[in-house]
C-alpha cells in the first residue's frame, strides 16, 4: 500500500510531487525548502515541515535513517549543524550534503530525508 502526504506547498500542484510518500515500510519525504532570510531561520523551518510531514506518517526524527542537504552556498552549512544536532538528537541518520543550485535564488537550503515508517 503506498500512502501520499501533502502539505498543500505552492510546487506540489505545479510540480506534481507531493511532500511525502509513505511505502515499503519507509517514508521519503520530499526536497523542502522553508521559510525565512537567513540560512537558519529557512533551515528550522523547513524541519518544522519535514516534522510534520513525518508525523502525518507515523514516524518522526528518530525514525529518520537518511538525511540530504542541498545548499547553493556550502559555507552556509555550517551555521545550520546546531539546528540540525538538535532536532536530530540521539538518533542521527546516515547525512551527505551537496552544494548545488535550488529552483529559486531565495531558498538557501533544502532537505529531504527518508525514515522508518
Amino acid at each position: 500500500m503506498i500512502k501520499r502526504i501533502h502539505s498543500g506547498g505552492e510546487f506540489e500542484p505545479k510540480i506534481g510531487y507531493c511532500r511525502a510518500v509513505v511505502a515499503g515500510g519507509f517514508v521519503h519525504v520530499a526536497g523542502t525548502v522553508g521559510q525565512g532570510d537567513t540560512v537558519t531561520e529557512q533551515c528550522a523551518s523547513a524541519l518544522e515541515t519535514i516534522k510534520g510531514a513525518l508525523e502525518q506518517a507515523g514516524s518522526g526524527f528518530d525514525k529518520v535513517v537518511r538525511v540530504n542537504y542541498y545548499l547553493p552556498d556550502a559555507a552556509e552549512f555550517e551555521p545550520c549543524w546546531p539546528i540540525l544536532a538538535e532536532a536530530f538528537g540521539e538518533n542521527p541518520p546516515a547525512a551527505t550534503m551537496i552544494a548545488c543550485e535550488l529552483i529559486d535564488p531565495k531558498y538557501r537550503i533544502e532537505i529531504e530525508v527518508t525514515a522508518l515508517a
